[in-house]
């Protein structure tokens, strides 16, 4: 059986789509356009927590936190918008390179997971996050109310510190900050 060819574009390309113009929840991924689905109610509350906890140590580091629709471009084939990120303060730098977009990798990446974009999250844009040298990702899964946290490496792969649930807390390296997975879920 013959596969169809994907075309793949790059940045330049991307930005002159009408489709990047009309939608939020765009992004490319691997040089191939993503388009996602709005996401449920459960989902915006879990990314308003998060968000919520980043600003408060925001306020304590002198880093920032941005919510999606954020877009955070890594190289000329991927251009993301994750849910959550944060960027420490000696960072910043990659915030005033360009008015409408991050560039460069941030100090943490958070991903809630949905139905539509959990394999790239799990996958394509892990990878991504890995090899641009974000220090820290958070995937979190709001139907089993999990969050898996991953920490670079001093070779540049990622290490598992480990998946917390229910009463569990995990230490954020990039924070500073010790984490409650309640404040997360609201459990």
């Amino acid at each position: 059986m013959v596969q169809p060819t994907r075309t793949r574009i790059n940045t330049a390309e991307y930005y002159e789509l009408p489709e990047y113009h009309q939608h939020d929840l765009i992004q490319l991924i691997n040089g191939e356009v993503i388009i996602a689905m709005p996401p449920i109610l459960k989902y915006q509350l879990i990314v308003k927590r998060i968000l919520a906890l980043l600003i408060a140590i925001e306020a304590k580091t002198g880093g920032i936190a941005f919510p999606a629709p954020t877009e955070v471009r890594l190289d000329d084939n991927n251009v993301f918008e994750p849910d959550v990120l944060f960027i420490q303060a000696n960072n910043l730098a990659i915030t005033q390179q360009d008015e409408k977009r991050i560039m460069g990798a941030p100090n943490l990446v958070v991903e809630v997971l949905s139905p539509s974009t959990a394999k790239f999250d799990r996958q394509e844009k892990y990878q991504a996050y890995e090899k641009h040298g974000v220090d820290e990702y958070w995937i979190v899964d709001p139907i089993y109310e999990v969050v898996e946290i991953w920490n670079l490496g001093e070779e540049g792969r990622y290490i598992r510190q480990g998946a917390f649930a229910n009463d569990e807390s995990f230490e954020s390296i990039v924070l500073g900050e010790n984490i409650s997975v309640k404040a997360i879920f609201n459990v």
